[in-house]
């Protein structure tokens, strides 16, 4: 989500830019704050969700779908056929966000 994210605050480096969404790196602290909780992911439904040195997403533009929030701060979007997460579902056992993301894909082919 770093690297396509549009913009990062406090951070003026060029980066793909194809998300446009702003996000806040590290916005959870250090990895000594890493943390795991359950949240609704539109969708896909509850799901286990895995922060490490986690960013969120500060804001969103037009036509930026908010799939997630936890603590009020907005943790996976939808933007055409891109999903950005501030978690890790690759550290689950459950393939849910991938089976969402393939099923986005296919829909916008």
């Amino acid at each position: 989500m770093i690297l396509l994210s549009e913009t990062i605050e406090n951070d003026s480096l060029s980066h793909i830019g194809t998300l446009p969404v702003v996000i806040k790196r590290n916005a959870y602290g250090r990895q000594l704050s890493s943390f795991t909780t359950d949240a609704a992911v539109e969708g896909v439904g509850e799901y286990p969700m895995v922060f490490i040195r986690a960013p969120y997403i500060d804001s969103v533009s037009e036509g930026v779908k908010v799939l997630a929030t936890v603590d009020d701060h907005i943790v996976a979007v939808q933007y055409r056929n891109q999903i950005g997460l501030s978690f890790h579902p690759e550290l689950t056992e459950d393939s849910r966000i991938h089976e969402y993301f393939l099923q986005v894909v296919k829909e916008r082919n």
